[in-house]
């Protein structure tokens, strides 16, 4: 729990199959937990699992700032607009939240959220002019920070960097276009690639991808891991779609550095270093600029507690 005098903030972060929450100090150090899964009902079903995980921090989270980190599209006012894995359709969650907390409360985007701490206490800690963060997991998301702020454009809505387009007539996305960043570099299209390259006989039979039953991004990881050709063969692809990305990514915003997180980070070189060599090949101008560091993020599965808690302390 938090110490007393001690600057803290409830965090709690709303992913598609878990609500995590903790108390967590200004320095970004969580004193306590809490979680549950995600319910499968309703918007207000799942507004009351946030609530009964502030509860579940017990006494010491009273009457301490709230921050929510949620999945999708969070604008200004701290209301979700949409989410491909949330119940939330324009809800209005942070006002909700406020009124029935009866505190101040912060909603902002996961990776946003994630962004910020990694910014302020994690592997972008040493930048001054500003970071990027790209979290790969089911999906990509991410965020901003430009001259010591979170960039969130003009409606909150910004820097859904998955949802560029990064080869016209690529894969089918989720969101309903084709050739988007998420739909050929994520932890899903990993599995993806993997299963196509079965169904066309190039997966050889003595390798673990041959006998695997759900083909996953992790079943992919953890093949490569092990030393396999085509599990690595298959990360290299989808590497190099990942650094199409990150180039894009550097040519527009010219960062300082640049945080992989999320799931497939903890693929570390197997991923990042196709996508980095990709990254370098397509950055304009290479040879006559500062390229950013391109980093593993540190903070793990806290970072979006983290940077809610911060925000909320901020505010």
């Amino acid at each position: 729990m938090a110490i007393p005098g001690e600057q803290a903030a409830v965090a709690v972060d709303v992913g598609g199959t878990k609500i995590a929450a903790g108390i967590v100090t200004a320095e970004g150090e969580v004193r306590s937990r809490a979680r549950l899964d995600t319910p499968n009902g309703s918007g207000d079903e799942l507004t009351k699992a946030v609530l009964t995980a502030v509860g579940g921090l017990g006494a010491a989270a009273e009457g301490l700032p709230v921050g929510v980190a949620a999945a999708g599209l969070v604008d200004r006012s701290g209301a979700v607009r949409y989410s491909p894995n949330l119940a939330w359709v324009d809800c209005p969650l942070q006002e909700t939240l406020a009124g029935r907390l009866d505190r101040q409360v912060v909603v902002e985007n996961d990776a946003n959220a994630a962004a910020w701490a990694e910014y302020r206490f994690g592997a972008a800690s040493s930048a001054r002019v500003g970071a990027v963060m790209i979290t790969v997991g089911t999906g990509i998301g991410g965020g901003l920070v430009v001259d010591d702020r979170l960039a969130r454009g003009a409606n909150g809505l910004g820097a859904e960097f998955g949802h560029m387009i990064v080869a016209e007539g690529g894969r089918r996305c989720p969101c309903g276009n084709h050739g988007c960043w998420e739909a050929m570099a994520s932890g899903t299209a990993i599995g993806r690639v993997a299963r196509e390259w079965r169904a066309k006989g190039l997966v050889p039979t003595d390798s673990p991808l041959a006998r695997a039953g759900g083909m996953t991004g992790a079943v992919v990881g953890s093949a490569a891991r092990e030393g396999d050709e085509t599990a690595t063969a298959v990360l290299a692809e989808c590497g190099q779609w990942l650094g199409v990305g990150l180039a894009s990514l550097v040519n527009a915003l010219d960062p300082e550095t640049i945080v992989i997180g999320g799931g497939a980070a903890s693929l570390g070189d197997l991923l990042i270093g196709p996508a980095t060599a990709s990254c370098h090949e397509r950055v304009m101008g290479r040879a006559h600029r500062r390229l950013p560091l391109i980093r593993e993020a540190v903070l793990g599965e806290d970072s979006g507690l983290i940077g809610a808690a911060l925000l909320a302390l901020e505010a």
